[in-house]
């Protein structure tokens, strides 16, 4: 689209408000012509690869307003988000990738009233709510009427209303918004697909200024890489390829410049695996920091909420608004008092690095461990280690083919993690029929502390890459049907609700992105009982080995590649699990309450693809090299509630760096 059409449907906008015959739309015009006008009337800011700071820079030096950035975040979404891939039998049928389409689909639901999604072009299934046709609750007001009120309050006081007035933002699919259809990416018969409130941190985004643009796109249910209502995400580096799973929609949305942030949810790696895909910064922090009170759950112990954005500063900056004690999520009791005296935005300053001891993870980065799809990105990453030395880190590397955690792997789990790594070697540990011990176990488990060297050194013995995985029966059927007990709905009630009233997408293959979303429910509600005990174990253990092999080498934080392989094709077969190491990112230590951040480290020059071969062993086999830039990003992991330490390292890194390239694709619209 042409700027000269975009400035063209903004005031058109702008005159359809102030034409509007409601008391709303007096009491919007009179917010706009109180509103302070921008230095040439018609100009929309640039938003490309703008930061918090310089949006609000151009707000207080009255060159532009709230609206306006709006309506440039609006003409953008208009121009990038269509649908990237071919579906001739609807969205619920096969999907085609197409090249360098120039679409992502990365956000599923705007935040405008009917009349102005219209005006804007956009179709009916992008609305707020598709069970509320009318959509006139003056409580609720869209994109465009908050702006407008945060206008009018700019011009009577002079000042922000908070640290994130003005600033357009996506929210994944996965959090309530009272104002935005909420299913999880589902196509699911709710009698109100709204929720009844905001999800708490969503409560404190808005408080702070901050302008609830779109729902993002997502993997149904955080998982996979398209959802039943919303469709196939693309990535933005190369549109046949994954934005990351889960919370795709969210990173493709920041890396396209859709939006300035979004947020997103990680209990495996779905904010830090879209991180690398989408060259953006991502931020899982420590699960009790953030509430998560107001999400359609994946997990009891796993899920955490994390900002997105393009910049370190920026994640800081959101980060500072939404963290603290939520009374509705009772894990968030482990943050009172950890919060530090400084804003987390101070700590991302760059900043020399020394003092800080920084350990290299080499447990993800051995190469004879894995296949040559990963190579590339752990050259990059080792490139990496390089500028963190640069920076004054002294860096703690047991070297190529080494192991930072693995002495402490070996001493720690036979106590901390006992009643799962016996069970892991039934032939030291034999059990009788009855499940009875079939000896005594404890000679063995004393020696054990004692000698580290009887410590199994087998393929299947534990490391960081794996120690060992419990099953948690009930959690996760647990978890939604508290969430939907809550919600109130009167037509979904229940996960069996959910199986008996939703469209799921027909276009399921084996060991693809596109995973059989009826199945995975059927399988939650099959269980019958609950049972966290095993989970928490691991998280004990996991806990209790990292801590002490980091205390133990006096370490500040970890570093170690987000994810070994770069951006697979979208529909193709999945990168087997190799030694610990699966297609997506590195998770183990994240999901068991430690913080991490992905950062922008650099991009490929090739890569190898994973298709379908009926006569390669598992069925697939890897094809290349094949001539292709794709991002890479490094994770810099630490303590529990230690974020001030990541930031200050992951800002070091990227002001070092500068590792954030924009898409081709997506850059300015043309005057």
């Amino acid at each position: 689209m042409r700027h000269s059409r975009l400035v063209a449907v903004a005031r058109a906008d702008r005159r359809a408000r102030a034409l509007a015959g409601s008391m709303l739309a007096v009491l919007l015009l009179a917010a706009a012509l109180c509103a302070p006008r921008p230095a040439a009337a018609g100009q929309l800011p640039r938003v490309e690869e703008a930061t918090i700071a310089t949006l609000q820079q151009g707000i207080l030096e009255r060159r532009y307003t709230a609206t306006d950035v709006v309506h440039a975040y609006l003409a953008r979404i208009k121009a990038y988000n269509g649908a990237c891939v071919r579906q001739p039998q609807g969205i619920l049928g096969p999907a085609q990738t197409i090249a360098q389409v120039g679409q992502v689909n990365a956000l599923i639901t705007l935040n405008l009233r009917p009349a102005a999604r219209q005006r804007w072009g956009f179709d009916a299934r992008k609305a707020r709510s598709q069970t509320d046709a009318r959509d006139d609750d003056p409580a609720l007001p869209d994109a465009l009427e908050a702006a407008a009120a945060l206008d009018r309050a700019f011009a009577a006081s002079g000042k922000l209303v908070g640290p994130l007035h003005g600033i357009p933002v996506s929210i994944k699919d996965q959090f309530d918004t009272a104002d935005l259809r909420t299913t999880s990416g589902a196509d699911a018969a709710y009698a109100n697909d709204r929720p009844p409130a905001d999800a708490s941190f969503v409560k404190k985004l808005r408080e702070a200024g901050a302008i609830i643009l779109a729902k993002a796109n997502m993997g149904e249910y955080a998982s996979g890489d398209r959802s039943a209502f919303g469709g196939v995400s693309c990535n933005p580096y190369d549109t046949e390829r994954s934005p990351g799973r889960s919370s795709g929609g969210s990173g493709a949305s920041v890396a396209a410049n859709l939006v300035m942030c979004s947020i997103g949810e990680e209990s495996g790696p779905s904010v830090r695996n879209p991180a690398k895909n989408n060259n953006i910064v991502g931020l899982a922090p420590t699960q009790e920091l953030v509430s998560r009170a107001g999400i359609v759950p994946a997990s009891f112990l796993n899920d955490r909420v994390g900002p997105m954005c393009r910049t370190v500063g920026d994640v800081a900056r959101v980060l500072d608004v939404i963290a603290g004690y939520d009374p509705k999520d009772e894990l968030t009791a482990f943050s009172v008092g950890r919060r530090p005296a400084q804003p987390y935005a101070a700590s991302s300053a760059p900043q020399r690095l020394g003092g800080l001891r920084i350990g290299v993870l080499r447990e993800y980065m051995d190469k004879s461990l894995f296949t040559v799809a990963d190579a590339q990105s752990i050259d990059i990453v080792e490139r990496g280690i390089g500028e963190l030395k640069k920076l004054g880190a002294t860096v703690v590397d047991p070297g190529p083919g080494g192991a930072l955690f693995q002495s402490c792997a070996a001493r720690y789990t036979p106590s901390a993690f006992n009643s799962a790594f016996i069970r892991q070697y039934p032939q030291r540990f034999p059990f009788g029929e009855d499940g009875r011990p079939a000896g005594d176990h404890l000679p063995l488990l004393v020696a054990m502390a004692a000698d580290p060297t009887l410590f199994p050194h087998d393929a299947n013995a534990p490391t960081m890459r794996g120690i060992g995985g419990e099953r948690a029966p009930g959690e996760a059927r647990y978890v939604l049907d508290r969430y939907l007990q809550q919600r109130g709905d009167a037509n979904i009630k229940s996960t069996a609700d959910l199986i008996a009233r939703s469209k799921f997408y027909s276009d399921v293959r084996e060991g693809s992105g596109y995973s059989d979303k009826k199945k995975t429910l059927q399988g939650k509600n099959a269980d019958r009982t609950l049972d966290l005990a095993g989970r928490m174990q691991l998280r004990f253990a996991l806990q209790q080995i990292a801590l002490q092999c980091m205390a133990s080498l006096e370490l500040d934080a970890v570093t170690y590649p987000t994810g070994n392989v770069p951006a697979p094709r979208l529909g193709a077969p999945t990168e087997p699990t190799v030694n610990g190491r699966s297609a997506l990112a590195w998770t183990l230590l994240g999901a068991n309450g430690f913080p991490a951040i992905s950062v922008p480290a650099g991009f490929t020059t090739e890569v190898y693809d994973r298709v379908a071969d009926a006569r390669a062993e598992g069925g697939t086999r890897l094809v290349g090299p094949l001539a292709a830039s794709l991002p890479v990003n490094i994770d810099f992991l630490a303590r529990p509630f230690d974020e001030p330490t990541l930031l200050r390292i992951a800002g070091a890194y990227e002001a070092a760096t500068h590792a954030r390239r924009a898409p081709a694709g997506f850059g300015p619209l043309r005057e």
